[in-house]
C-alpha cells in the first residue's frame, strides 16, 4: 500500500514538472519569436519606412557632400542603417524582455490575491521561461546581426568591384577613342580631364564633377533633385546625353553635346595676319559638307555657335568677299562631328588671329596647339617680295596689294614653332600641313608651277621659286611630316569649293591624301582613295 502512493506521488510530480517544463519552454519561444518579430519591424522601420522613431543617426544628405547627389546606399547608408539597428536594437531587446519580467511578476506576484502555491509555482515557470528565452534570443539576434554586417560587407565589396570594373571599361573605351588624356575644351584649349555633367532637370541643372561609378552610383546617380543620371558615357545615348562643361577654374563654359563620346581631333591653323586662315576654315568646313552630299562621311556641326559662325562664313564666301580679320582674343573653336557611329569623330577646327604670331609675347594664350595632332601653317605667298616681282615680270590682270598679308611668312612660322614645341606634350611632334593660300589670284599669270597636286612641286617651287628654301628647312627640322598643298579658299558660280581644298583636308584629318599624279589646270584635283579603305572624300567634280 505504502508502495502504490509513492508510484502516486512519483507519477504527479512528474507531471507537475513535465507541466513546468513545458511551460517554461512555451514561454521561452514565446519571447524568442516576439524579440525576432520586432527584431523584423525594426529592419522595416529602419531600412524601408524610415520613420523618426527609427532615426538614430544623422542621414547622409546631398547638401553635406562635396558634389550635389545622394550616396549609393552600399557607400556609407547600408553601415548607418546596421549601426541604426544595433542600437535600436539592443534597446528594444532591454526594453521587451524587461517589460515582460514586470508585467508577469505584476500580475502573478506582487498583485495577486491569493498567490498560493500552485499559482507562485506557475509564475516561476513562467518567469524561468522568459529568462530561458532572453538568454536564448541573445545569440540568435546576434547572429541575425552578424549575417546583416557579413551581406553588407560583401555588396559593398561587390559593389566596389562593379565600380571599378565600369570605370576600367569606361577608360578603356575612352582610350579606344583617344580620349584617355580628356577632352579638349573649345573655349579656354585647356584639356579637360573629365568634364562636370548638369543634372537632366531643366529647373535644377546641379553640375555634377565626377558622375563615374563609385560612392555616388554605379550604374545610376541621383541628384539632389531626385532626377536620375547615367554614370558612364557609354550608357548615354545621344537623345539622353548630358550637357558637359569644363571644369577649369577660369573657364567653366560648355563642352560640345558629342565630348567624351567621339574621337577628337583639333586642327589649328595658324598664319599671319590676312594670311586666309578664316577662309581657309569655311572652306574646308565646306569641303567637308559637300563629301557628306555626295556619299562621304556624314556631316553636322556640333554646337549652335559653330552653326552660326559657320552660316555667316559660308556667306561671305558665296559672295567672293573676304572674311574680316580675326578677334585678337581667343575664339572659340568651329566644331562638326564626322560620321556615324563607330566612326564618329569630333573635329576642332581653331583659328587664332594673326597678332598671336606676328609677335611673341603673347602665343602662350594659343594652348591649343597641346592638342593637336596637324598643325596647318597658312602661307601667303603675295607676303613674299618675289611673288611680285614674278608678278610684274609675269604680266596680266594686276592682282590686289591690299589682299596681301602684311605679316612675313618666316617670322609668324619661327613664332608658332617656338609656341608648338614649348607648349606641345612632352615626347610628340606634331605633323605640319603647309597650306599655300590665294593660288585663285595667282592663277593665269605664270607664276605657279605647272602641278598643283604634287607636294614636291609645291616645295620646290617655295623653295626655288620664292626664296623660302631656309623656311622650308626649318619647318622640315621642327615637325614630324611636313606635306605642302596649293590651296583656293573660294567657291564657283555654283557655290562649290574649290577643289584643292579636297586632299587638303583629308591629309588634315587622316594623313591619306594620295592619289594619282596628272598635270591639271589651277586648283587642285586628286582622287582620295587611301589604300584599302573608303575614300574619306568623293572625287571632286570638275568645273
Amino acid at each position: 500500500m505504502g508502495e502504490a502512493w509513492v508510484v502516486i506521488l512519483a507519477s504527479v510530480l512528474g507531471i507537475f514538472v513535465a507541466i513546468g517544463a513545458c511551460t517554461i519552454v512555451v514561454r521561452a519561444l514565446g519571447l524568442v519569436g516576439e524579440l525576432l518579430w520586432r527584431y523584423g519591424r525594426l529592419l522595416v522601420g529602419v531600412m524601408v519606412r524610415r520613420t523618426a522613431e527609427h532615426q538614430t543617426i544623422p542621414p547622409y544628405r546631398p547638401e553635406d557632400e562635396p558634389v550635389p547627389a545622394y550616396r549609393n546606399y552600399l557607400f556609407g547608408p547600408a553601415v548607418r542603417d546596421l549601426h541604426q539597428i544595433v542600437n535600436l536594437g539592443a534597446a528594444m531587446w532591454g526594453r521587451s524582455v524587461g517589460d515582460r519580467f514586470r508585467t508577469l511578476a505584476q500580475e502573478r506576484l506582487t498583485q495577486a490575491r491569493e498567490p498560493g502555491a500552485l499559482k507562485i509555482a506557475q509564475a516561476l515557470a513562467l518567469l524561468a521561461g522568459l529568462a530561458l528565452g532572453a538568454v536564448l534570443s541573445l545569440p540568435l539576434l546576434l547572429l541575425l546581426l552578424g549575417l546583416h554586417a557579413l551581406l553588407v560587407l560583401l555588396l559593398h565589396l561587390a559593389a566596389r568591384l562593379l565600380a571599378a570594373v565600369l570605370r576600367g571599361l569606361d577608360r578603356a573605351v575612352l582610350r579606344l577613342k583617344g580620349l584617355d588624356r580628356g577632352v579638349l575644351c573649345p573655349h579656354c584649349y585647356e584639356r579637360v580631364p573629365y568634364p562636370s555633367y548638369a543634372c537632366p532637370r531643366a529647373e535644377c541643372r546641379r553640375r555634377h564633377g565626377d558622375i563615374r561609378p563609385g560612392r555616388y552610383g554605379v550604374v545610376r546617380r541621383r541628384c539632389a533633385c531626385g532626377a536620375r543620371m547615367p554614370t558612364l558615357l557609354i550608357l548615354m545615348r545621344r537623345r539622353n546625353r548630358l550637357a558637359a562643361f569644363c571644369t577649369h577654374a577660369h573657364c567653366g563654359k560648355p563642352l560640345n553635346r558629342d565630348a567624351g563620346h567621339a574621337r577628337e581631333t583639333a586642327v589649328p591653323l595658324v598664319g599671319g595676319r590676312a594670311a586666309g586662315k578664316t577662309q581657309l576654315m569655311a572652306a574646308m568646313l565646306m569641303t567637308l559638307e559637300s563629301a557628306a552630299g555626295s556619299g562621304g562621311p556624314e556631316l553636322r556641326l556640333a554646337d549652335e555657335d559653330s552653326v552660326a559662325g559657320y552660316r555667316v562664313l559660308r556667306e561671305v564666301l558665296a559672295m567672293r568677299g573676304h572674311t574680316r580679320a580675326t578677334q585678337r582674343n581667343l575664339a572659340r573653336a568651329h566644331s562638326a562631328i564626322l560620321g556615324q557611329g563607330r566612326t564618329e569623330q569630333l573635329v576642332h577646327l581653331f583659328d587664332a588671329a594673326g597678332e598671336h604670331f606676328a609677335k611673341g609675347e603673347d602665343t602662350d594664350a594659343l594652348r591649343y596647339v597641346r592638342a593637336a595632332r596637324t598643325v596647318v601653317f597658312v602661307l601667303d605667298p603675295l607676303a613674299v617680295d618675289v611673288t611680285w616681282e614674278l608678278l610684274d615680270a609675269a604680266g596680266g590682270p594686276a592682282v590686289d596689294r591690299t589682299l596681301a598679308s602684311t605679316d612675313r611668312p618666316d617670322t609668324v612660322f619661327a613664332n608658332a614653332s617656338q609656341t608648338v614645341a614649348r607648349l606641345g606634350e612632352r615626347g610628340t611632334r606634331p605633323r605640319l600641313a603647309v597650306a599655300v593660300s590665294k593660288t585663285d589670284l595667282l592663277a593665269g599669270h605664270g607664276v605657279l608651277p605647272e602641278r598643283l597636286d604634287d607636294s614636291a612641286a609645291a616645295r620646290a617651287w617655295l623653295t626655288e621659286g620664292l626664296g623660302l628654301g631656309n623656311l622650308v628647312q626649318a619647318m622640315e627640322l621642327e615637325f614630324r611630316e611636313v606635306r605642302y598643298f596649293f590651296t583656293a579658299a573660294v567657291t564657283d558660280e555654283d557655290g562649290a569649293v574649290d577643289p584643292s581644298l579636297v586632299p587638303f583636308v583629308a591629309w588634315c584629318l587622316h594623313g591619306t591624301a594620295t592619289g594619282p599624279h596628272r598635270p591639271v589646270r589651277p586648283g587642285n584635283t586628286t582622287t582620295l582613295r587611301p589604300p584599302g579603305r573608303r575614300p574619306l572624300l568623293p572625287r571632286p567634280r570638275r568645273r
